[in-house]
């Protein structure tokens, strides 16, 4: 089987990575840069800049994480476990499990759009002034939004910054998109719905701003880009999914409690 693997870059996980390596190639895998398995070793952030490196390789692509840090929610291999993860692979023992994507359209002044996909969510911000837009639901006006921002995010990315934000968390089975508010200004003069929003796949949410301005756009909270000339911004479950290769049964609402309620024993 052709394998690629993604480190987070410090020592431990680069030794843990070249370990890996070399017992996959003995098993008589294949370095690759097409990789069927796809590898983070790291944590949650090194998932996510897995997959948005094979991002063209959604289909052809299984995602399997081993944490040197904390239990994420995507990571859950220990570094102990080479063997058996190499074992398991060698032996295809696994069950692809896939999760929804949420699909971002930018669309510009000269008619253009540009489209991008995020794991965990996708934020809007306007850091030079109060952001003022137009929400819709499926082309019906919703509300204006005044605030710092919004965060449209995945279900697997609801235990992320959406839940920072008093977001709700969604089961990843769940094929939706949420959207939150961040700090929203609401007086007797402007109003907002002041609670997520969570909005099934045949829905899309259009973000139309007030005035001609800059944005700043961040996919999985890798480096923020700046937009400008934009007309909207739609966001919708997008029709990929990205696909983890599951050895062994980890329960979500368990990953929930032990990372934010206790340890796991």
């Amino acid at each position: 089987m052709q394998f690629a693997i993604v480190s987070r870059g410090d020592t431990r996980s680069a030794e843990i990575a070249q370990d890996l390596t070399e017992k996959l190639e003995a098993a008589g895998h294949t370095l690759s840069e097409e990789p069927r398995i796809v590898v983070s070793v790291g944590g949650d952030g090194t998932m996510l800049q897995a997959f948005h490196k094979y991002i063209d390789r959604l289909d052809e692509t299984l995602l399997v994480g081993i944490h040197t840090g904390h239990l994420g929610f995507y990571a859950d291999w220990q570094p102990d476990e080479l063997d058996e993860l190499t074992e398991m692979i060698t032996s295809e023992s696994f069950e692809p499990v896939s999760y929804p994507l949420v699909e971002v359209l930018i669309d510009y002044e000269n008619g253009k759009t540009d489209r991008q996909l995020a794991m965990n969510d996708c934020t809007i911000k306007n850091y030079k002034r109060t952001l003022v837009c137009d929400l819709s639901i499926r082309d019906d006006y919703f509300e204006t939004f005044r605030g710092d921002g919004l965060c449209i995010s995945t279900p697997s990315g609801s235990t992320a910054y959406n839940k920072a934000l008093g977001g709700a968390i969604v089961h990843p089975s769940i094929e939706a998109i949420q959207v939150t508010e961040m700090a929203s200004i609401n007086n007797l003069v402007y109003r907002t719905i002041g609670a997520p929003l969570l909005l099934p796949k045949h829905h899309q949410v259009k973000i139309k701003p007030h005035t001609k301005t800059e944005f700043e756009l961040a996919f999985d909270h890798q480096e923020a880009l700046s937009w400008s000339d934009v007309v909207s911004i739609r966001c919708a479950v997008a029709k990929e999914k990205v696909t983890f290769a599951r050895f062994r049964p980890f329960p979500f609402w368990r990953r929930v409690r032990e990372s934010f309620i206790e340890e796991g024993k």
